[in-house]
C-alpha cells in the first residue's frame, strides 16, 4: 500500500541486506514479473499524484532492475496519456529478465526511448530518477563509474524539474545515507523538489547522514509484502508518550538535576561558563524538579539573574547519588578533574562535550565508563557526541564515523555498555539490548553554537523523571529518545525566517 512516511508512529528499517532476503522470498512465492509490475504501478501512481500536470516525464533508466521499475512505470505514463521519454542504460541483450519485459512494454506503448533528457524539461515536468537501487556499497569502487552513468546522474542531480527516486536517490547508499564513491551529488542540496519512493522496505539511509537533504520527502510501498519476518537493522522514532502532571505532583516527583561544567578562564580572557547555563536552562524548561549548577569557574558567577531558579553549588557539595549528573558542556581542561568521582558516583549521568573528550584521552576514564554497568546498570549512562567526539572515543576519524553512522552509535554502546547519542542528521540512538533508532526531528536550523549543551540539559530532565522507575535498563536509552525528538521538534515548529539561537531553544522546549 502507498503511503506517505510521517513521523507520528515508529517505522522499521531494513538495511541491503536484508531488503534483498525479503526481495528472494519474495519472488519465489510469486508470479515471474510480478513484483517488478507492481513496483512500476506504485511509481506511476506517485508520479501522476506529485505531477498531474507535468508536460513531460522523463525517465532515467539503470541497465538493472531499478531500470525496469523506472521502464514499467513509463509504460502505464504514457497509457494515461503522459508524453513520456526514457533513457535506458541498458540493452535488450544484457537485461536482467523481468527489465526486459518491461522494456517490452514500454516501447508497445509508444514511450519514446531518448539518448538524453529532453532539451525542454523544465519547473513544470517530472523528473524519474530509476538508474541505481540498493546494490551499492560503501567500499570504495573497485573501477571508475560508467561514463554514461555518471553523466545522467548529473543531469538528474541538476534538473529543475521535480524529481521522484526509486528505492533511493541513485548514489545514495541504503545502508549509511553517504554518496558512494564518484557518484556525489556537485551541490549539497538539490535544486528542485524532491520525492522518494522506497519500495517493500524503508531504507536507515533516507534518514540520516546526507540521505535527508537528498530523498525530500518519503513515501513507502510494501508491495503487499508481509516484512514482519525480517528483523529490521533500525527504527525510525515516534513521537514521546505524553499527559498533563498529576495534580498530586512536587518538585520531588521530576527529579534533581546537576550541571557540571562552564570553565572559567578569566585570567585568559576566556570563560565557557556559557555553555552550563544553557544546559541549565535547558533542564529547566524541560520539566526538571530542580536545576543545581556547579560551575568550574573558580567561584567567579554567584547568581545567573536570568535563571535565579538555579540552585548555585560547589561541586563537592552535590549528592552525586541522587541526582542526575549533566558533565561536561564548557568544562575544558577543569572538568578532568571531577570526571572520576563523576563517574564513580553518579547514579544517573550524561556525559557530554569535554567530558567525552577527556575520557577519550584518557584509558583509565575509558575503563571507569564501562564499569558503571556493572554497578548501575546500562540504563544509567548517555553519551552524547557529535561525530568528531565519537571518532575521538573510538579511535578513529570522522569520516569513518559519517560513513555508518548506525555502525559508529553501535560501537560506542557496546565499547561502554550504555546509551548513546550520534548527533546529525538523523541522529542515531544506540544501547546495549536495544534496537537503534534513527530520530527524524530537526533541522539545519540546530546548526548554531549552544545547541548541543541544550540537548544535554534536556536529556537531563528526561533522566531524571525516570528515577521513579529504578532498575528500569531501557531508562536512558527511552530518556535520549525522548529528548532527541523534542530538541528537533521545536526547530521544526520554528517560524520561518527568524534564526533559532540555543537560549530560544531551550526557553521554547516542553516536558513530554
Amino acid at each position: 500500500m502507498l503511503q506517505r512516511v510521517t513521523f507520528q508512529q515508529p517505522h522499521p528499517l531494513h538495511d541491503a541486506a536484508g531488503t534483498h532476503r525479503l526481495e528472494a522470498a519474495a519472488a519465489a512465492s510469486a508470479a515471474p514479473h510480478a513484483m517488478m509490475q507492481r513496483a512500476g504501478l506504485a511509481l506511476a501512481r506517485l508520479a501522476q499524484a506529485i505531477a498531474p500536470h507535468a508536460r513531460t516525464v522523463w525517465v532515467a533508466c539503470g541497465a538493472g532492475n531499478n531500470g525496469g521499475d523506472g521502464l514499467e512505470a513509463a509504460m502505464h505514463l504514457r497509457h494515461a496519456g503522459y508524453r513520456v521519454a526514457v533513457t535506458w542504460l541498458g540493452t535488450p541483450q544484457t537485461a536482467p529478465p523481468d527489465a526486459l519485459a518491461s522494456w517490452r512494454r514500454a516501447r508497445d506503448a509508444g514511450v519514446a526511448f531518448l539518448p538524453d533528457a529532453p532539451e525542454d524539461l523544465g519547473p513544470q515536468d517530472l523528473c524519474i530518477d530509476a538508474l541505481l537501487g540498493i546494490g551499492l556499497s560503501s567500499a570504495p569502487r573497485s573501477r571508475p563509474v560508467a561514463t554514461d552513468l555518471q553523466r545522467l546522474l548529473r543531469r538528474v542531480q541538476a534538473a529543475t524539474a521535480p524529481v521522484l527516486c526509486v528505492d533511493l536517490p541513485s548514489g545514495l547508499i541504503a545502508d549509511t545515507g553517504q554518496f558512494a564513491p564518484g557518484l556525489e551529488p556537485a551541490e549539497e542540496r538539490p535544486r528542485s523538489t524532491r520525492h522518494t519512493l522506497s519500495l517493500l522496505t524503508l531504507k536507515p539511509g533516507l534518514f540520516t547522514g546526507m540521505g535527508r537533504d537528498v530523498a525530500g520527502t518519503v513515501w513507502w510501498d510494501d508491495l503487499g509484502i508481509d516484512t514482519l519476518g525480517e528483523p529490521p537493522c533500525a527504527l525510525l522514532s515516534a513521537p514521546p508518550a505524553g499527559g498533563p502532571r498529576a495534580h498530586a505532583s512536587h518538585k520531588g516527583s521530576f527529579g534533581d538535576v546537576a550541571i557540571v561544567g562552564g570553565e572559567g578562564l578569566q585570567a585568559r580572557g576566556l570563560g565557557m561558563t556559557g555553555a552550563a547555563l544553557l544546559a541549565a536552562s535547558a533542564a529547566l524548561h524541560g520539566g526538571a524538579g530542580r536545576v543545581m549548577l556547579a560551575l568550574l569557574d573558580g567561584g567567579a558567577l554567584q547568581v545567573d539573574a536570568l535563571q535565579p531558579e538555579c540552585m548555585l553549588r560547589r561541586f563537592d557539595a552535590l549528592a552525586l547519588d541522587t541526582a542526575t549528573v549533566v558533565c561536561g558542556c564548557g568544562g575544558g581542561d577543569a572538568v578532568q578533574g571531577v570526571l572520576p568521582t563523576v563517574l564513580n558516583e553518579a547514579r544517573r549521568l550524561v556525559l557530554d562535550a569535554d567530558a567525552l573528550n577527556a575520557v577519550a584521552k584518557e584509558p583509565a576514564l575509558q575503563s571507569a565508563l564501562a564499569r558503571r554497568a556493572d554497578r548501575w546498570g546500562s540504563g544509567a549512562t548517555v553519551l552524547t557526541p557529535h561525530p568528531l567526539e565519537a571518532a575521538r572515543l573510538l579511535g578513529s576519524d570522522t569520516r569513518r564515523v559519517q560513513g555508518d553512522r548506525l555502525r559508529a552509535a553501535h560501537g560506542l554502546a557496546a565499547a561502554f555498555r550504555c546509551a548513546v547519542v550520534l548527533k546529525g542528521s538523523g541522529t542515531v540512538v544506540a544501547a546495549p539490548g536495544q534496537t537503534p533508532r534513527i530520530n527524524p526531528t530537526g533541522n539545519g536550523l540546530l546548526a548554531t553554537g549552544g545547541t548541543g549543551d541544550v540537548l544535554a540539559g534536556l536529556l537531563g530532565a528526561r533522566l531524571a523523571a525516570q528515577q521513579i522507575t529504578e532498575g528500569n535498563g531501557a531508562a536512558a536509552f527511552d530518556a535520549a529518545l525522548q529528548a532527541c525528538w523534542l530538541h528537533g521538534e521545536v526547530a521544526d515548529g520554528w517560524p520561518a525566517g527568524r534564526p533559532l539561537t540555543a537560549s530560544a531553544l531551550a526557553r521554547a522546549l516542553r516536558p513530554a
